[in-house]
């Protein structure tokens, strides 16, 4: 079982990411990757939070579709009020409707299909992979494809 934590930065990411559907997605990602007890959150956020935070972490005076900060020290472990339960935090990760909206256009993809692979990525970085460019024969971004490949079906054509 994860601990995954969803939140808006504005109601109206609520319809184009619906919490239930993220995290259900996240989940069967968790387990293409054999990842279990972990915690992390998925935070939806504005362009310019998003401008900001690509200057201020990555010196690209733009916006992205998506960061993520892993946290690669094991001592980061969350344990719930019970006791019982102990998740490893593995990082948050901040995903732009936006900007996932308007590559999507550029891809001649749909925004859901953008937005599954931005978590599908969101999760591999998480999970210590990395990729130098955004070359398709990238490891990492050849992952990626096979993750979406296997996992991802829209069959009503809606955002998730």
């Amino acid at each position: 079982m994860n601990s995954i934590v969803i939140d808006y930065s504005d109601s109206k990411y609520k319809k184009f990411a619906p919490k239930k559907e993220v995290v259900s997605f996240l989940n069967e990602v968790l387990a293409f990757e054999k990842l279990d007890k972990v915690q992390f959150s998925v935070s939806f956020i504005d362009e310019d939070q998003m401008h900001s935070l690509n200057l201020q972490y990555r010196g690209i005076d733009d916006s992205t579709d998506i960061l993520s900060f892993a946290v690669r020290d094991g001592n980061d472990d969350f344990a719930f009020a019970t006791g019982r339960s102990r998740y490893e935090n593995i990082g948050d990760i901040l995903i732009c409707p936006e900007v996932c909206e308007r590559n999507a256009r550029i891809f001649n993809i749909s925004a859901c299909e953008e937005l599954h692979r931005l978590l599908v990525h969101g999760v591999l970085h998480l999970n210590g992979m990395d990729h130098l460019s955004n070359d398709a024969t990238e490891p990492m971004l050849v992952h990626q494809e096979d993750i979406m490949n296997k996992l991802f079906i829209n069959p009503k054509g809606g955002i998730l």
